[in-house]
């Protein structure tokens, strides 16, 4: 049997020694007593309470915060004959629980800092007795419930260290103290650098502080041993050994007990060392809601048995973000499947994923590259026939294959910009073989390839065909080559003088002034003034347009050639007036459409993270799907340029709306120009603090026009059973929108039902769930889309819309630093329904998504199921989530995910 709980142990002196509790005789031992036990299929018995019947009611007590939840309900309480070993041992525990009363009524002859003195009344003396009782109560009552298996779940949590497998701890804290050891001290300030927490200061100073007070210390500075032992103690894999640390980091009077104040301080600390601005001013309101559930007694401070219970009991809390959970038929068949695959077996599932994952661009890229080498084994064919390679030889070759491979590119390299065109084919089934969504890409690798023949056009020419020109005789010359060039026989500069490569080399200049800028590195580097001017979008934007230029001097090139002279030979123009017939017409649809599309501006708001959100009138012939995106042009801005942003608003909306990030020199300008009329709301309104504008604002608001919509990935996620979106940050912009058309559509298939009036022809919805994450580092960005979450959290009442939140600026749930955040999220959330941390109905996961259990769940949980996967966001991840997808798919089941990536 337990006496005192073994964390007190700085109340060793005060135990009362020689105590036996079997043979106490009180009035209070006479009561019944109420024994739960737990009769187990191994034939093992759990006591899991022991109660007097007459004691204090805790779980009915209306001031008590604490709540026993639902997965750890006793079973029912039956009275029957004990036998005399259970009646003997429940008395022991009832007589240990008065004998507690009594040796905290000694020890602590206070409440709520108010002495108790003999001249108090009685009535006040009797409720201060009745609270401690309660306390020592429901103290038993937790010790009882810390099963093993409890208190090895918690083994997750108050971690000080994270242990990364391989690396020992020690030796890099060693290696870190020779560094920054002074005459063989490490001082304070220098502690959390040496331990791994740099980006945690305060948190390690207060952690140093803890750790010296237990060792009766008072110093700013340690030894190398004293650090060891100080590195062993927060290393400790035991619970209840970082527990006590905890709690020493919290009491730091040492009286074994902590206040509101105290609690308010650590929440501060831990909201410092996480990032969490508004969590940190907010410290006093949580630490009440922590004291309220710890304190139902009102005795003003909480024990470490307190904190020890809500920390096993956290998962409980946050049941209500449990989600996808195992069956066990889906546990043994994942289990199965632990097996290591042999070197072959691998070999063959990533080239299976590799034709999976490309079939449709490997495809494409044989056919076109086919193209390009008939056209140029024609080229070759027909040039060597011709007498003037009995001169210029192979060069001549080289040149006329690149050249005809460059009039190919320059025609199709269009094809990807007509977004119009493509947006139309996509709806069509040329989708299945033909990769629409990756049409940017493939713009890029035509590029290339023009690059390749301009070498080989340009280069051939200049550094080989004219030389050898030059250098042939006079007699092979006027053989071969005076009918193409003329007579006598012209010099280099002659040559280069004439139109036909004056044209070419001024094209080959304003190419690699075009694409040079459109390079990632000029698009995103900072160069210093003036050079800055030709970095950031701006450049890419105006240099780009360098190419209509281009296109006209192709066109004049292709008409003054040397060695063609009839007109059905020079078929520059025959390659490239389809395409540019088409790109032309998409521009002029634009120009006019965008003029048609003048919209009004209806709300703006600048929201923390630099977003800007656009809430705009909808044109009236505007017809949008969800995750498509539009362009949108602000002549304050420039009035030639256009940008891209996925539409936030739902279909069924009567309004447009873009969130739009600040990240390069037109979104910088865009945010500034709108921070001139916005203003901050009225304390009377009622609105947050965010700089907001609408149409009541006394400032005329800027012009905006739009154009689109535009297809993407995303619009086709009505093709599938269940929906598995990820978004990092701003990325999160096309699937706000399909969550709002997705709850829509699931108010109108309610109302299409029979016993419903309304129209029943629409075609019914595939998609049976919908699954987000979203993935963000700053805390502020929870705000951009606070309206959707809460709203898709109340309406969707059948569970169908499943939303989880990730903030990777907060260590990982179990680390020290952030598992009192944890514990106010889920009491908060337990009480109030709204999490601490995103301001909304849905919880904030820490860390990031572990995606493959993400994934297992889903599987396990829709057997037979297509599951689209729409990802927004680095391409980092889109390579982890994307290698998922197959993964699971090569997997014995039905379960298909299918990947599709945003492209801007």
């Amino acid at each position: 049997m337990r006496g005192l709980s073994r964390h007190e142990r700085r109340w060793d002196s005060d135990t009362v020694a020689g105590r036996t509790f079997s043979g106490v005789s009180s009035p209070e031992t006479e009561e019944y007593v109420e024994v739960t036990l737990d009769f187990k299929d191994d034939d093992t018995i759990i006591l899991r309470r022991v109660e007097p019947v007459g004691a204090l009611d805790i779980e009915s007590d209306p001031r008590s915060g604490f709540h026993t939840p639902a997965s750890m309900s006793r079973s029912p309480t039956m009275r029957r004959n004990a036998s005399t070993r259970i009646l003997q041992f429940s008395q022991e525990l009832k007589a240990e629980a008065v004998s507690k009363v009594k040796q905290f009524s000694q020890r602590f002859s206070w409440g709520h800092g108010k002495a108790f003195s003999s001249s108090q009344n009685a009535g006040a003396s009797s409720g201060f007795d009745s609270a401690l009782a309660a306390r020592a109560i429901r103290r038993q009552r937790a010790e009882l419930d810390r099963t093993k298996s409890g208190a090895q779940k918690a083994l997750r949590g108050l971690r000080f260290i994270s242990k990364r497998k391989g690396v020992d701890g020690w030796t890099q804290v060693e290696t870190n103290f020779e560094k920054l050891a002074k005459d063989g001290f490490l001082l304070r300030a220098d502690f959390g650098q040496c331990i791994g927490m740099k980006d945690s200061k305060e948190f390690a100073l207060e952690l140093f502080d803890a750790l010296s007070r237990r060792r009766r210390l008072k110093t700013d500075k340690i030894s190398k041993d004293e650090l060891y032992e100080c590195w062993s103690q927060i290393s400790d894999e035991s619970f209840d050994s970082r527990l006590q640390i905890f709690f020493d980091m919290v009491d730091k009077n040492e009286d074994g007990r902590i206040g509101e104040e105290e609690v308010k301080e650590i929440i501060e600390l831990s909201a410092s060392a996480n990032k969490l601005a508004r969590l940190k001013e907010q410290a006093e309101e949580y630490a009440a809601l922590i004291m309220e559930e710890l304190d139902p007694e009102g005795l003003g401070y909480i024990e470490l048995w307190q904190l020890e219970t809500l920390l096993l009991q956290k998962d409980t809390y946050l049941n209500y973000s449990q989600a996808l959970g195992y069956t066990s038929q889906a546990l043994s068949r994942n289990l199965a499947e632990l097996a290591r695959p042999g070197r072959i077996q691998k070999w063959k599932t990533n080239a299976g994923y590799f034709l999976e994952e490309n079939w449709k661009r490997m495809w494409m890229f044989v056919v076109w590259i086919g193209v390009m080498v008939g056209l140029f084994a024609w080229k070759w064919i027909q040039y060597k026939n011709k007498a003037a390679f009995q001169v210029m030889g192979y060069c001549l070759l080289f040149a006329k294959g690149g050249a005809e491979t460059l009039k190919l590119n320059m025609a199709i390299i269009l094809f990807p910009v007509c977004r119009n065109t493509i947006t139309w084919l996509r709806s069509t089934r040329l989708s299945k073989i033909f990769p629409f969504d990756d049409n940017i890409n493939f713009h890029k690798s035509i590029a290339a390839a023009i690059v390749v023949g301009i070498i080989l056009h340009a280069g051939d020419h200049l550094a080989c065909d004219f030389p050898r020109l030059l250098n042939s005789s006079p007699e092979a010359y006027n053989m071969y080559l005076a009918a193409d060039f003329g007579s006598p026989k012209p010099t280099y500069s002659e040559i280069m003088s004439q139109l036909e490569p004056l044209i070419g080399v001024l094209m080959v200049i304003l190419m690699a002034i075009s694409m040079t800028l459109a390079t990632s590195w000029f698009r995103r580097s900072q160069l210093p003034k003036p050079f800055n001017k030709l970095t950031g979008f701006n450049s890419f934007w105006y240099s780009h347009h360098l190419f209509i230029i281009v296109y006209a001097l192709l066109i004049v090139h292709g008409q003054y050639l040397y060695l063609d002279h009839v007109w059905y030979q020079k078929t520059t123009w025959m390659y490239i007036a389809i395409p540019m017939t088409l790109y032309a017409g998409e521009r002029f649809l634009r120009f006019f459409r965008s003029g048609f599309y003048g919209v009004r501006l209806i709300k703006v708001a600048l929201y923390p993270g630099k977003v800007l959100t656009l809430q705009m009138s909808k044109p009236p012939h505007f017809h949008y799907k969800s995750g498509q995106y539009m362009f949108v042009q602000c002549p304050a801005v420039s009035p030639f340029e256009w940008h891209p942003f996925s539409i936030t608003s739902s279909p069924g909306d009567d309004y447009l709306s873009v969130h739009i990030r600040q990240l390069g020199d037109w979104t910088n300008e865009l945010r500034r120009v709108f921070e001139k009329v916005c203003e901050a709301p009225a304390p009377a309104s009622g609105k947050s603090g965010l700089l907001r504008a609408d149409e009541s604002t006394s400032k005329t608001l800027p012009k905006l026009f739009v154009d689109g919509p535009y297809g993407a990935p995303a619009q086709d996620y009505r093709k599938y059973d269940v929906l598995l979106l990820a978004g990092q940050g701003i990325g999160a912009t096309p699937f706000i929108s399909i969550l709002k058309d997705l709850l829509n559509n699931l108010f109108k298939a309610e109302e299409q039902k029979p016993g419903h009036h309304g129209r029943t022809d629409q075609k019914p919805l595939r998609t049976t769930n919908a699954y987000f994450y979203w993935v963000t580092r700053e805390q502020g960005s929870f705000d951009w889309f606070k309206g959707v979450m809460n709203e898709v959290a109340e309406l969707d009442d059948k569970g169908v819309i499943e939303l989880h939140n990730y903030l990777t600026s907060v260590y990982e749930e179990g680390d020290a630093r952030s598992t009192l955040i944890t514990m106010v999220q889920a009491l908060n959330h337990a009480k109030n329904g709204i999490d601490i941390v995103s301001g909304t109905k849905v919880r904030t996961h820490f860390a990031r998504p572990k995606w493959r259990q993400i994934f297992s769940r889903l599987r396990s949980k829709h057997p037979n199921a297509t599951v689209g996967v729409f990802y927004c966001g680095a391409a980092v991840l889109a390579t982890e989530i994307k290698q998922l997808c197959f993964e699971f798919n090569q997997k014995p089941d039905s379960t298909r995910f299918e990947f599709h990536k945003e492209h801007f």
